[in-house]
């Protein structure tokens, strides 16, 4: 990072530096949690709890040294000091030091590596526990993560001056509460109770769609994704795409790791799914890279994240333009009758509507139900309302309340997610607001770019890109998530757009 001509003070410029080697860590951190879902072997599972919680101890040692507090205080009345200008991205890094390092030093050591100790070890036998449909193997570790999730949020919540939960959604979205996301979700759920059969009823009068015939061998499937990812633009000379039982991006700006998984009857489950980890890695590649490993280079959180994957899969990818060129090239793929391809039917068979148990198969109409859901129940195990033995009933109660049918087993009811069984409480809503907000970029790239549709009927994703670079990508974390929206959109997040788009689309 060059500071030349810029008044800076000798105490931002050790911050940068300090704070360039935590990023280096954390970036070590997420090679290995890759690894852990990709490749390693499953005996590998303690060891590499060690090494997370070895890491993940450097990472906070280094943010509560009392060199980094009095970095910070001298930073605050240097130069630096005062009402920083819009747009200033030293000013905001600056701030955004201080944010972390106000996390970092409301939380014991001691409580920093025994969370990421449980949470390794409670992930390993989740995944055991899903496939037997056995709650009650993981149900002890659940616990204690939940324990563990709950000192956490009282030691954050007076240091940020939030309620427990809200300083546990901070960790992911900051800048957004409860307070925020409740309305919001009591409105859609309002708008899901009479668009939801209307739907259905609307698809029920169309013709079902044509599916094409497999197998889709995996070989070709994995092809036509990174063929697929390379049109959205991503590099594969900087990127990976690889297989867990959850498909999810990691890595880091330079090294980016796509996972997926393939299903020889289903290859639009693979498809979608890197095309939606694509939107993710296309986002960490077009972060500012004069401020690489430094807060203000980073997303701008985890809905901003997903605003990114959802603008890709359900904005672009499932639009009409962008079908008319997909359906040639999976005839091109895997051959056969070539009226499944046509773009018509993929429409019908991409935007299927319907009450499902699973989040990840969701569509997009239903999907927010699944995080309305998850929201509610873990706000009342952080509150200790809601004991980890009563989950599975909780769930299934919940689930007929916000979709109207219960999940038949565990797996696929409170076992389905990795997120709880990994410490990551407070996640789920950045969901939904990602999707929301993706449709509100949609309609903004729209006005701003007449001839996307366009571009897309062509494959070409280079407008869409481009425009989201300049908007999104490029401006890391300088703004809040509604700033960011706001500077993109002209207004900050406004459901509105997601309920028309889905009317459009499904009305």
């Amino acid at each position: 990072m060059s500071f030349s001509n810029i008044d800076v003070s000798p105490a931002y410029i050790r911050l940068t530096k300090r704070f360039e080697k935590i990023a280096t860590i954390n970036e070590a951190a997420a090679m290995l949690g890759w690894d852990s879902s990709a490749m390693m072997p499953p005996g590998g599972g303690p060891a590499r709890g060690d090494q997370l919680a070895v890491l993940a101890g450097l990472s906070h040692g280094l943010l509560t040294d009392p060199a980094t507090a009095a970095d910070i205080a001298e930073a605050m009345v240097g130069p630096m000091a005062g009402e920083a200008a819009a747009g200033d991205w030293h000013a905001a890094n600056l701030a955004l030091m201080r944010h972390a390092h106000t996390r970092a030093t409301a939380l014991p050591p001691d409580l920093v590596e025994a969370q990421s100790r449980a949470s390794s070890a409670c992930e390993k036998v989740w995944r055991i526990a899903r496939a037997e449909n056995d709650f009650s193997s993981v149900a002890p570790l659940l616990a204690e993560i939940v324990h563990l999730s709950r000192e956490a949020a009282a030691a954050l919540a007076p240091a940020l001056k939030l309620s427990p939960y809200d300083a546990l959604m901070d960790g992911y979205q900051p800048g957004i509460g409860t307070a925020d996301v409740e309305p919001i979700f009591a409105d859609y759920q309002s708008f899901l109770a009479t668009a939801l059969p209307a739907a259905i009823e609307r698809q029920n009068a169309a013709p079902a769609p044509i599916l094409p015939r497999g197998p889709f061998a995996e070989a070709a499937q994995e092809a036509l994704c990174r063929a697929m990812s390379e049109r959205v633009g991503l590099d594969f000379n900087a990127a990976r795409l690889d297989r867990s039982t959850h498909p999810f991006c990691g890595g880091t700006p330079t090294d980016t790791r796509i996972t997926t998984r393939y299903n020889s009857g289903d290859f639009a489950q693979s498809l979608l799914g890197v095309l939606h980890e694509t939107g993710h890695a296309m986002y960490e590649r077009g972060l500012p890279k004069a401020f690489a490993r430094q807060p203000v280079g980073e997303a701008a959180g985890m809905a901003a994240h997903e605003s990114q994957s959802l603008i890709v899969e359900m904005q672009a990818v499932r639009s009409d333009a962008f079908l008319r060129f997909l359906g040639p090239e999976l005839h091109k793929t895997f051959g056969g009758d070539p009226a499944p391809y046509a773009a018509r039917n993929l429409g019908l068979m991409f935007r299927r509507i319907g009450r499902g148990y699973i989040r990840v198969e969701a569509d997009e109409m239903t999907y927010p139900a699944h995080v309305i859901l998850r929201f509610r129940l873990e706000q009342a195990l952080i509150a200790g309302d809601l004991a980890v033995a009563d989950l599975p009933g909780a769930w299934n109660d919940g689930f007929f309340e916000v979709l109207g049918i219960r999940p038949p087993d565990d797996s696929s009811g409170c076992l389905q997610d990795i997120h709880w069984y990994d410490g990551a409480f407070g996640y789920f809503p950045s969901y939904t607001l990602g999707a929301m907000a993706a449709a509100q970029l949609m309609a903004a790239a729209r006005r701003a770019l007449p001839d996307l549709d366009n571009a897309l009927t062509r494959g070409d994703f280079g407008p869409l890109m481009g425009w989201l670079r300049a908007k999104v990508h490029g401006v890391g974390s300088l703004l809040g998530f509604n700033d960011l929206l706001r500077a993109a959109t002209g207004k900050p997040l406004d459901p509105a757009d997601f309920t028309a788009h889905l009317t459009a689309r499904y009305l």
